[in-house]
């Protein structure tokens, strides 16, 4: 990530999974579509690039996410983080996968197709990307003024 980091894109190239018993292996995403290039917005590059300089492992090939001493995250100490997070911001009972909810809900808002949520999210199906989209009542009130819009121009409004 951080060699790309400037060019305003995240690459997804691999993955760390804690097995049952503790160990720690490293391989690519689940399926093909995990591996992916994903555009960022530029004004999230900025605290991106503070998360790098301060907790990162160094270079390209760095882990983006590291211990508390510096070697691979794993469950225990992201939950002891996680727990502490959720406490200060007074949301002690939000799921870590509930930000995958959240972003990309608010991807499917931009008006974006379902190829390219599909794309975006890493998911082989669309079938999966439906999984994590859910309609909200500000999407549905932009979708009823566009239809408003178009009724207009077939009217002669």
């Amino acid at each position: 990530m951080a060699s790309s980091i400037g060019e305003g894109v995240v690459r997804i190239a691999g993955a760390v999974a804690e097995l049952d018993g503790g160990k720690l292996m490293e391989d690519t995403p689940k399926s093909r579509a995990g591996r992916r290039t994903v555009a960022i917005p530029a004004e999230t590059i900025p605290d991106l690039q503070a998360h790098l300089d301060t907790f990162a492992e160094f270079g390209p090939e760095g882990r983006v996410f590291v211990g508390p001493r510096g070697g691979p995250l794993r469950r225990s100490g992201f939950r002891r983080i996680w727990n502490k997070a959720r406490a200060q911001i007074g949301l002690p009972d939000l799921h870590f996968h509930d930000l995958w909810h959240v972003g990309n809900t608010l991807a499917a808002s931009t008006g974006a197709s379902l190829k390219e949520l599909v794309t975006r999210m890493g998911h082989a199906s669309p079938r999966a990307a439906l999984i994590y989209q859910h309609a909200t009542r500000d999407r549905d009130k932009v979708v009823a003024q566009a239809l408003g819009e178009a009724f207009k121009t077939v009217r002669g409004m």
